[in-house]
Order: structure tokens, then sequence, then C-alpha cells
């Protein structure tokens, strides 16, 4: 029956979001951040003097998100904003001495794990799960929807706007 193959793939789809979701707020407990917030962090370790826009950019969230998500660090002490002194428009992020402690202890994104294990599929294999899911996007209306290359649900953008169940 069509019905139950569907009903199975929607409750895959919803175990993928659950376990996003969880690993999410268990960066949360650990490290008292969301994984967009560390993908933020880790970003900006990468290079400090980074603009808002260059951030945005480089890791594929718009620049609001990027700013609103950025205001909530810098009020938990993680960056702080830094005006350039031959250019006093341009503000520059920088990260603190406690989000670089953070990063020395190499906190995983979900998305590592996965792409570790998925490289280890035979090419085959990864175009079939590639063009499967693209498809799946495409059944939803989903082609359009901006969306960052990382396993984040928009719920758990910012700390408070968890919920207990996402779906």
């Amino acid at each position: 029956m069509a019905t139950d193959k569907s009903d199975e793939l929607l409750s895959s789809i919803r175990r993928i979001i659950r376990a996003v979701d969880v690993h999410s707020k268990d960066l949360l407990k650990k490290y008292g951040m969301t994984g967009p917030q560390l993908m933020i962090l880790k970003q900006i370790g990468n290079s400090d003097n980074q603009s808002v826009s260059e951030i945005a950019r480089k890791i594929s969230l718009s620049q609001a998100t990027v700013t609103t998500i950025l205001s909530r660090l810098e009020q938990q002490d993680f960056v702080f904003r830094k005006r350039r002194e031959d250019d006093r428009r341009k503000v520059y992020i920088e990260a603190t001495e406690k989000t670089r402690r953070i990063l020395d202890s190499k906190p995983s994104l979900l998305q590592v794990e996965f792409v570790n294990r998925f490289n280890l599929l035979q090419d085959w294999e990864q175009s079939l799960l590639l063009s499967s899911l693209q498809k799946i996007a495409s059944m939803m209306n989903a082609e359009t929807l901006d969306a960052a290359p990382y396993l984040f649900s928009e719920s758990l953008y910012e700390p408070g706007g968890e919920t207990e169940d996402v779906t």
C-alpha cells in the first residue's frame, strides 16, 4: 500500500529532525549554545575580524539570522564587536577567550559525523542518497527554501526557541 511507504518515509524524516534537535540540545547543555551558534563560533574561530556578511556568506545563512544569533552570543560573552580603526563604519566580530577554550575542546557538529560516514559510502550510494533526498525536497515544494548545508532545526537557532517536539 502506497500510504504505508509514505508514512515510513515521513517517519524517517521525523527521526532525522529529532536526531538533529537532540544533538543541538546536547550542545546547549554541555556548552551553553545551540548547533547554529557553535557553527558561527567555529567560523569566527577560523579567522577573526570577519564582518557579519562574511560570516553569513561562509555558512550559508541569511545576514539577519546571523546578526540575531551574534547578538545572543555577544550577550553571553562568546564574541565581541570591534570597529575598524581606519573605517569606523565597518564592524568585525571576534571570539572571546571563553569561545577559544570551547573551540579548543573540539565540540562536534552533527554533520561532521554524518559526512565521515557518508564519505565511506561507494560513489553510487552517495549519488543515490543525494538524488533521493533532492527528489523528496522537490516533492515537498522545498527546492526554493533557503537552507544552509548543516543539519539544524530552525527551532533551535536560538536558545529559548527550542520546543519539546518540533514536529
